[in-house]
């Protein structure tokens, strides 16, 4: 997984460095600008699920409980209960 984080900040970096991906980024940039401006409540709305979703998701995995342990099946049973051959 972190492999291919790092495989994609290195392509980023890269794409970053040509101009025409630059301006698309610039372009891309100022619509989500002018869409959040155009669909304001919705667009607030949408944002602050984009952004809490996640963290409720790292609350909730961080404050799951461990399984308990499985009780052993033959610990009810004595050693001088045993009868031997």
């Amino acid at each position: 997984m972190m492999s291919l984080l790092g495989i994609g900040l290195f392509v980023v970096i890269f794409l970053m460095l040509m101009p025409s991906y630059r301006g698309m980024l610039e372009n891309s940039l100022a619509g989500t600008g002018d869409w959040i401006a155009k669909y304001s409540p919705f667009s607030y709305v949408a944002l602050l699920i984009i952004l809490v979703v996640p963290l409720l998701v790292v609350v909730v995995v961080m404050s799951k409980r461990e399984p308990p342990e499985p009780e052993n099946p033959l610990a009810k049973y004595k050693a001088e209960d045993v009868l031997e051959d």
